[in-house]
């Protein structure tokens, strides 16, 4: 699943009231059965009572855990669903199914456990299903069945044991609702051209949802075969994972239904399991054999907007298959735009689901970011289809692993296929930086769970952060660049071809890996795994402390806030085995080095004439320290000629500095010291270094006296850099040249914007007239994001107004987004407070969209205060609409505390904490503890820093 803006998924909680009575088993679907449902059936007399639909047995009770056991084996399932796209007289959407499934007896047990959630049966007799043996034989009669809701199991027992080695059919009958959710089997609504409300049935399993499409064993490693069946109105067509095998017609009830049943998929997980019933269109290409199709709204496939998705889908599978060495599993590749989707895509296999913004590219509208944003998501999703589907993990604990190598492998399946643009040294930026103030935290935890700390699905949303998707990454790009990328990708081929179809542990790539370092005579300290182990199994990072007087070498975990303790024992007492690059000022020498113990001496680190630098190209996932004359060193040869120095390590430069003064490792006017060089600096890494911790002084200071002093300071380093892409792009007419350089035409744009430089926000402000008396959009895409925002922020209650109508109308998903966020960007109390108002209501903002749009709001310092009292006042029901399993809720608490940094708003925040203990925070919780703790090391910072701060920027 792609991350971003990342991450996000809903289990909804609206409950399905649906009565047992009113729901008539489908014709077409039982049909199928009629024969099977008569032979070996087990016996559903009259000697026993229905049981209620909820109970509260014993906690020791096997349906109390969250966990299967490990008794039965799924092998293959039958599923047969048919949604109903009106609504009916309840006024809501539902969807009736059947479905069987074929499982073995691994240990003789009188107990079967399927999933189930927010399903209503149609009682088989007096039971929720039935039970017959694969070879026709008898079977243990049911004495008792029942739906377990809060760990969501339809329980069944029997009279006696199911024999060990021998093949069973569950069968059973169900009615689910097609909800707004974005969860399980559910319902996107999208408006056609004619104005008429359209309704797309579409699925979003991962990481617990199947089990409210149908009953089944819906745990990773329970993987089996999936032969489905949809019925759907004529006029609509089917896509699954599969080709289609055969398409009917069946009259239902006096209404003429298509049947389309798709071809048996290989052996897969439940959460890779997808199905779209929708009046969509789609633009198709084949390559080297397989077949690829883009689906979109008709309106939106129409104009182009699949088109970019389609061309670059093919070079990215051909790369991947050459990266894998392994051909494409399936015969096809449909990739499927949705209107609602909470996450940013979803590898289903051999169906792969986005947000429109992930997939969907117009160049009248979109901007280069969002042209990233496509390429960089397929490749992520397209990665998965080996690296996630056909080898899976065994258990959620180990997300990480397929999370952070999709995320890795990303950037290199996006290269592919834009050779041009120099994207993998993005990672740094997007992932490492990223990801390292999270894992600064003493809140922060390992890449690797115990198994059993993974248990509900709440528990398992949480671990789809920031950890296991960037840090993931960081740490295997790391891993990869002291093998080389070819030892890699030797291990990496041996563990697919190894394990196709199968489950693994983590602890098995480290195996193949080491089997190619061995087999190719590589040097290394010590093996695969007991370098590795120290980066996955223990969470944080060091930071690498050298001294050039006498070539000591040291490290240390690097904590944010020093004075905070961390209650994670570790088995490497947080010492990591570091792979250091490094070179020198005036080309003196560079190398490689291996920092094994806490200390060390490095005779090459002693130099007096001029600077060393470590970690090249950041490759390694640590901090830099220096001693002050090393640091004088490099802060001269920046102000002097920055570029002797790599672009990527003049990144890193800033972004160590500003960090270790933070944590007290380093003056903080050194940090500041590192910015001076930035208004001769054209490149967009140290650049966007520079912004994004210059953020943190702006959200601390943005509400004192300082502030000013500070706005004036980036006002002067920003001023040459918006004068230059003012003369290079003929006053903003042309765009330049190359993803980095347009990157930066768009920070030069919005800092100036946003720190007052007169003359950005008066183009800003002409723009908007010209708009306003033309009807006709004047602002190149790339720069509307800025320019959308200025507009708004300085442009008063009608600006807002009428970006508000231009968003309402918008038909483009990415325009959009833009329009959406920088409504948020308003100075008016009152405005945002309407605006945060508007995101409980979907009808004007989709739900896949509530959450960023309040973490839009809460960015905006006016905005921050409002959305911690709407927070307050509206947490039962966002709780319920998004805690329980989302993976965008985390965020929400993280962005509205983002400023906290007093005593008083601690107290606010612990306050909050205690008042709602009775709902809960769901997949939120670590979050709030991640916002506990930063506030207070804000509350310390501030106190100790901002006298020194306010002098350095007078």
């Amino acid at each position: 699943m792609a991350a971003g803006f990342f991450i996000s998924k809903t289990v909804g909680v609206v409950a399905i009231v649906l009565a047992v009575g009113a729901v008539a088993t489908i014709i077409a679907l039982s049909v199928v059965y009629a024969q099977e449902k008569n032979k070996g059936t087990s016996d559903v007399g009259t000697n026993t009572t229905v049981s209620p639909t909820t109970t509260t047995p014993a906690p020791n009770n096997p349906w109390n855990r969250w966990r299967l056991p490990t008794t039965l084996k799924p092998e293959s399932y039958k599923v047969f669903l048919q949604p109903f796209l009106t609504p009916d007289a309840n006024n809501m959407y539902i969807f009736k199914g059947n479905s069987s499934v074929v499982f073995v007896c691994e240990e003789a047990t009188n107990l079967i456990l399927i999933h189930s959630n927010k399903l209503n049966y149609t009682m088989q007799g007096s039971f929720h299903a039935t039970l017959q043996a694969e070879d026709g034989g008898a079977v243990p009669a049911i004495s008792r069945t029942w739906l377990e809701t809060t760990t969501q199991y339809l329980v069944v027992q029997l009279s006696s044991p199911l024999q060990q080695g021998r093949r069973y059919q569950l069968f059973s009958s169900f009615t689910g609702e097609l909800a707004d959710d974005l969860a399980g089997f559910y319902r996107s609504e999208y408006t056609d051209e004619s104005g008429t409300r359209q309704v797309v049935a579409t699925t979003q399993m991962q990481p617990a949802d199947a089990r409210k499409a149908f009953p089944c064993f819906d745990e990773p490693a329970m993987k089996a075969n999936f032969t489905v069946t949809m019925i759907h109105p004529t006029n609509y067509e089917a896509i699954s994972n599969m080709p289609v095998k055969n398409t009917r017609q069946q009259i239902i009830d006096g209404v003429t239904w298509s049947v389309t049943e798709f071809n048996t998929t290989p052996r897969m997980s439940t959460y890779l399991l997808a199905f779209i019933v929708s009046q969509f269109d789609h633009r198709d290409t084949n390559s080297s054999g397989t077949l690829i199709r883009i689906w979109g709204r008709p309106k939106a496939i129409e104009e182009g907007q699949g088109d970019y998705a389609l061309n670059v889908t093919g070079p990215i599978l051909k790369f991947f298959e050459g990266h894998y060495n392994t051909a494409y599993p399936l015969p096809k590749s449909d990739q499927v735009g949705l209107p609602d989707f909470n996450a940013g895509a979803m590898e289903n296999w051999g169906l792969v689901t986005y947000r429109e913004n992930s997939l969907l590219f117009d160049d009248n509208f979109s901007s280069i970011s969002n042209k990233e944003r496509v390429v960089t998501v397929i490749a992520h999703e397209l990665a998965h289809q080996w690296f996630g589907n056909l080898v899976t993990l065994r258990w959620w604990n180990d997300l990480w692993l397929n999370e952070g190598f999709a995320s890795y492998v990303e950037y290199l399946g996006a290269d592919s296929a834009e050779p041009d643009w120099n994207i993998k040294d993005l990672m740094v930026l997007n992932e490492l930086h990223d990801v390292m103030a999270t894992d600064a935290l003493a809140s922060s935890h390992p890449l690797s769970f115990r198994e059993e700390e993974i248990n509900t699905p709440a528990q398992i949303s949480e671990v789809f952060d920031s950890i296991a998707y960037s840090k993931g990454a960081s740490v295997l790009r790391m891993l990869s660049s002291f093998l080389s990328e070819d030892i890699f990708k030797e291990g990496l081929q041996s563990y697919l071809h190894t394990f196709a179809y199968d489950n693994t542990v983590y602890t098995d790539l480290w195996v193949h890996l080491q089997e190619a370092v061995q087999k190719n005579n590589v040097t290394l300290p010590t093996n695969i795994s007991n370098i590795m182990d120290r980066w996955t199994l223990q969470m944080g990072f060091p930071v690498v402390t050298v001294n050039t007087l006498d070539g000591t070498v040291s490290q240390k975990h690097f904590l944010l806030d020093p004075t905070s303790s961390v209650d994670r024992p570790s088995d490497f007492n947080y010492v990591w085995i570091v792979p250091i690059t490094w070179m020198t000022g005036n080309n003196q020498g560079s190398g490689n080095y291996w920092l094994t113990e806490v200390s060390d001496t490095n005779n090459s680190f002693t130099i007096n004439s001029t600077w060393l630098l470590l970690n090249l190209n950041v490759t390694g996932y640590f901090r830099v320290n220096y001693n002050q004359e090393n640091w004088d060193q490099l802060l001269n040869q920046l102000g002097t000629d920055q570029t002797v120095i790599p672009v990527i390590n003049r990144a890193q430069i800033i972004d160590d500095a500003f960090n270790l003064a933070r944590a007290k490792y380093i003056n903080v006017t050194l940090a500041l010291n590192t910015t001076l060089f930035l208004s001769r600096e054209r490149e967009y890494m140290p650049w966007q270094a520079a912004l994004t911790n210059l953020k943190y002084f702006q959200q601390m200071f943005d509400r004192s006296e300082l502030f000013g002093d500070m706005s004036r300071y980036i006002r002067n380093q920003v001023t040459p850099l918006f004068e230059y892409y003012k003369n290079i792009t003929n006053n903003w007419q042309n765009r330049p040249s190359g993803l980095m350089a347009q990157y930066n035409e768009i920070n030069a744009i919005s800092t100036a914007c946003s720190y007052g430089v007169t003359e950005c926000q008066q183009l800003a402000a002409n723009y908007l007239q010209q708009w306003q008396n033309t009807n006709i959009n004047p602002v190149p895409p790339n720069l509307r994001s800025a320019i959308y925002c200025s507009m708004v922020a300085t442009g008063g209650e009608s600006a807002w107004d009428f970006i508000w109508q231009k968003f309402q109308n918008a038909s483009v998903v990415s325009e959009a987004d833009k329009l959406r966020t920088a409504l948020s960007c308003s100075p008016h109390p009152w405005i945002l407070n309407r605006y945060l108002q508007y995101t409980l209501d979907p009808t004007k903002i989709r739900r896949q969209d509530a959450t960023s749009t309040i973490n839009s709001i809460a960015s905006n310092v006016v905005g921050q205060p409002l959305v911690w009292d709407f927070i307050r006042g509206n947490w039962r029901t966002l709780f319920s609409q998004y805690g329980g399993g989302s993976f965008s809720f985390s965020r929400l608490i993280l962005s509205v505390t983002q400023r906290f940094s007093s005593e008083f708003e601690l107290q606010e925040l612990e306050q909050f904490k205690k008042d709602n203990e009775d709902i809960g925070f769901g997949s939120g919780t670590r979050a709030l503890e991640q916002a506990l703790e930063r506030t207070r090391a804000n509350i310390n910072w501030v106190t100790e820093n901002q006298a020194a701060v306010m002098q350095w920027f007078k």
